[in-house]
């Protein structure tokens, strides 16, 4: 019968543990932007700034 009790506790301190964890993640933005990272794939790369266009162009042939 005691050991009911000590999981009951280990249970409810774990459990605190990862409601403290999920609210320092939704303070910090972790769950802000859900669309963007889905679709970011999809966009093509900006070229290089420092480079010439025509230096990018050549380098693809």
């Amino acid at each position: 019968m005691n050991i009911f009790f000590l999981l009951i506790g280990v249970s409810l301190f774990a459990a605190l543990i990862f409601l403290g964890a999920f609210i320092w993640a939704v303070r910090n933005g972790q769950f802000d932007d859900n669309e963007t990272p889905s679709i970011r794939i999809l966009f093509d790369d900006e070229p290089p700034e420092n480079e010439d266009i025509e230096t990018v162009e050549e380098q693809k042939k």
